[in-house]
């Protein structure tokens, strides 16, 4: 555990990619484990066929190895590791507003915020829920 080793990506599903490191010996990024940020769709990081570094951070007793592109490479290497290394593919560009104003950085939310949204939806969704089947439950008695 703890090596560090360059692989192909074989196979990319919901929960992570295939990594072929020798033949006969591969192992799965989990998602959560591609890059520093959040991962929703794998296919925006990595595509098959791509030469990818990855560090074995475990290996159960099936022998089936579990890797980590995060943990191989530096926060902004992980990033652009995609763009480094398909120069065939296309580049996404994200539209830009046409303000003259200047942006202001963007600040990822901490765990607290994110936390407090969680709540604040929860919440929301509760008490709707709620409201439905009280007014269901009126209606099922005579009310």
């Amino acid at each position: 555990m703890g090596t560090i080793l360059t692989g192909k990506v074989t196979g990319i599903t919901k929960f992570g990619a295939f990594v072929t490191i020798a033949p006969g010996q591969s192992g799965l990024v989990h998602i959560s484990e591609i890059a520093n940020t959040y991962v929703s769709d794998i296919s925006s990081h990595l595509i098959e066929g791509q030469d990818v570094t990855v560090k074995v951070i475990g290996v159960d007793q099936s022998g089936r190895m579990s890797l980590s592109i995060k943990a191989a490479a530096p926060e902004s290497a992980t990033t652009q590791t995609r763009h480094n290394q398909s120069p065939s593919r296309p580049v996404p560009r994200f539209s830009q507003k046409t303000s003259h104003k200047p942006t202001e950085p963007v600040v990822p939310p901490t765990f607290e915020d994110k936390l407090k949204r969680f709540m604040h939806d929860s919440d929301s969704k509760m008490s709707g829920i709620k409201q439905y089947s009280d007014k269901k439950g009126a209606r099922r008695r005579g009310r």
